[in-house]
């Protein structure tokens, strides 16, 4: 599940205020009661940068690295239990950008590495067994600042102050952690915004970059494309994926159960979080959608993994089927159409919690969770398979 909020630029005089609590009660209600669990603040580990980090291999109660056992629940309702091993050696390694989860009253966050910001890093904690993980802290828009500047564009200096903090913990990675190995960088709401930023900037001009570049996830971050084109609009070089197996390429989508609002924050270009990523431009363009469970197109039946949130005795609980999608365009909007199975004894976990606007954007990640890691293990095989020889 995601923890992130992104207020739009247009939303009442005092309503984001009612929007924060409804988000803090259901990300408490969904997840934080789980996963937090003997979870407090911790000291930062610093870099040689002077990066504060969330995740990073070797220490001490990683979040990225918590259990991964999981409760896996049929059509039937019968379960059984697996238990994927977090990386101990991984030739790859993997940069996560956390959404916004900051509840201080400040515009921007601090660096302390707090309750919030470890939830985050436990939310992406199935990627483990992919990839050794790093998650810098940043100073991103913090909830309260989203709420007080709504219409967060590049030029604004709180979004400038989150970028340039989340580019410095990125320029660490690149420069003092195992120089030269491949990469995935995951992204979700603000950290897909701040992805696009990054991406654009320091890696799709980047030849040498590039090609250490394994796969990028970008969830809820509005990349864009022009029509019928894989690349051009937020990326000139870095193409969508659209096979199984494909490395060097974007994973992005934005989930909702039918065509978007005019006013959605996700799924149409120009507007909503497009703003955090500088992409202004409403027309020529559109937000791309790669389906997890299907690169190529067409719809799939989803491997979707939550936090249990005490439905399991396992931290975490798997419902493979229990969802199909299919990338749609229609009315200048782009979005993956998510659809519950009918006939199925397991409960619907998923819902537009915060409105139209967002759709099913707080589970972008939980509904494709089990695709998306078997989508960066081929990425990963095809990298090895056609790397040059001591490329890593």
């Amino acid at each position: 599940m995601q923890y992130q909020m992104f207020m739009h630029h247009r939303m009442r005089p005092g309503s984001p205020g009612a929007a924060a609590r409804r988000l803090a009660a259901l990300v408490a209600a969904v997840a934080l009661a789980g996963l937090l669990a003997g979870c407090g603040a911790a000291q930062p580990a610093a870099g040689p940068a002077g990066t504060v980090w969330l995740c990073l291999p070797g220490m001490a109660s990683d979040p990225c690295t918590q259990s991964l056992a999981t409760t896996v629940v049929s059509a039937t309702g019968s379960t059984s239990v697996v238990t994927p091993k977090a990386a101990t050696t991984s030739p790859f390694d993997c940069f996560y950008v956390y959404g916004t989860v900051s509840q201080e009253s400040s515009v921007n966050s601090d660096l302390r590495r707090g309750k919030a910001e470890i939830a985050a890093a436990q939310a992406v904690a199935q990627f483990a067994p992919l990839c050794a993980m790093y998650a810098p802290i940043y100073r991103q828009v913090t909830e309260a600042g989203l709420a007080a500047h709504p219409d967060l564009d590049l030029g604004s200096a709180e979004t400038v102050t989150a970028y340039d903090s989340i580019r410095s913990g990125f320029e660490d990675f690149l420069a003092h952690y195992r120089d030269g190995r491949p990469f995935i960088v995951i992204g979700d709401s603000q950290g897909a915004a701040m992805l696009n930023l990054l991406l654009a900037r320091l890696v799709d001009d980047n030849p040498a970059l590039r090609a250490r570049l394994v796969a990028a996830i970008i969830l809820g971050g509005n990349v864009e494309v022009p029509p019928g084109k894989l690349a051009g609009g937020t990326f000139q070089h870095i193409p969508l994926c659209d096979r199984g197996g494909q490395d060097g390429c974007v994973i992005a989508y934005s989930s909702f159960p039918s065509v978007p609002p005019g006013d959605s924050l996700f799924g149409r270009p120009g507007q909503g979080v497009s703003l955090q990523s500088a992409q202004t431009r409403k027309t020529g363009l559109h937000v791309a959608c790669a389906n997890p469970a299907m690169l190529s197109g067409g719809q799939a039946a989803l491997d979707s993994v939550f936090p249990s949130a005490g439905r399991a005795a396992t931290p975490w609980i798997a419902y493979p089927g229990r969802y199909t999608a299919q990338c749609e365009t229609s009315g200048g909007a782009t979005w993956l159409e998510v659809t519950a199975r009918g006939s199925d004894h397991r409960p619907d976990l998923i819902s537009e919690a915060l409105g139209p606007q967002w759709g099913y954007h707080l589970f972008d990640l939980s509904l494709g969770q089990g695709d998306l890691t078997a989508d960066i293990a081929a990425a990963e095989r095809t990298w090895t398979a056609t790397a040059p020889a001591g490329a890593g």
